[in-house]
């Protein structure tokens, strides 16, 4: 096959995967819709989720994500992710890229459906205490964990990195649909999200369904056959730019070699791999950016 058929063929079920059967009819609700849009191409949000770090920073945001026992309890009951995974990575990119590179109207109207959904996520955590998806604190600790990760998946992957003013301006321009979704007083700069991060960090353990995200994510994933070589670099880069108190909370233990090392030998090309096979014409044309986050 020559080259440019099977970086197309590839390229297409990559897009795939991620973004349901039908990746084309989704990327024109997207791209295809007449409207204005909240951000535009040259946006620090618009770089960031249209890169293919995205795909490093869905698996690391549902690892980070995981250490809240609250959070995650809802995730464990009330989500089908070890069953249909990529039911929930094609809704949650769809969610991005509405939210990101979609209309106005549009993004609004599935904001609101993603709050009606999570006015039904309500429960109680093994430890006994009440849970809700709709609660504000809850929305915050998923909030700052994912954009802290797709912020540090694209700086360290990325071939052009965010400047600090563009850094800021990515966090700040996050925290529009935050709001929306209910969180109160989102990150605005780089500084307030660490702080926020830091902040939730006695809040959180490895429970019992933590663990078990973490080994579907990282010892079975949902892939067979030659992509589990791609899965496994991509994971090995996630795992790879979590802070050391996050890998050692999840009880992940990695090879003796420097983290550096590592993403400059294996993880920088096999994300360049994926940005090649995204960035064909042809698959770029009506893309929808694809990665697994929790929403």
């Amino acid at each position: 096959m020559p080259l440019s058929r099977f970086r197309r063929s590839i390229g297409m079920a990559l897009r795939a995967k991620v973004a349901g059967e039908n990746p084309s009819a989704r990327a024109a609700r997207v791209w295809g819709a007449e409207g204005e849009r909240w951000f535009s191409e040259g946006d620090p949000i618009w770089r960031v989720h249209a890169d293919a770090s995205m795909f490093v920073g869905g698996i690391r945001s549902l690892l980070l994500q995981s250490l809240h026992p609250l959070a995650m309890a809802g995730v464990d009951e009330h989500s089908d992710y070890r069953s249909d995974p990529w039911m929930r990575v094609s809704n949650t990119s769809f969610f991005i890229a509405q939210t990101t590179f979609g209309t106005i109207e549009n993004a609004e109207r599935l904001v609101e459906s993603v709050r009606a959904m999570h006015d039904q996520v309500v429960g109680i955590a093994p430890d006994g205490r009440p849970y809700a998806a709709s609660d504000p604190h809850l929305l915050g600790w998923v909030h700052v964990a994912e954009i802290e990760t797709f912020l540090t998946c694209y700086q360290t992957y990325s071939p052009t990195p965010l400047t600090s003013s563009e850094a800021d301006s990515y966090v700040s321009q996050t925290a529009h649909v935050a709001e929306l979704l209910g969180v109160v007083d989102p990150p605005l700069a780089v500084s307030d999200l660490e702080a926020a991060i830091d902040a939730y960090r006695p809040e959180l353990e490895l429970t019992p369904a933590a663990r078990r995200a973490a080994d579907f994510l990282l010892h079975d994933p949902p892939v067979a056959g030659p992509e589990t070589l791609g899965y496994r670099l991509l994971a090995s880069a996630a795992v790879r730019t979590l802070a050391p108190w996050a890998r050692t909370m999840l009880d992940i233990r990695t090879a003796p070699v420097p983290d550096a090392l590592i993403r400059r030998v294996l993880n920088k090309p096999a994300v360049s791999a994926v940005r090649w096979l995204l960035n064909d014409p042809q698959v770029a044309r009506d893309r929808v950016i694809g990665h697994a986050a929790s929403r």
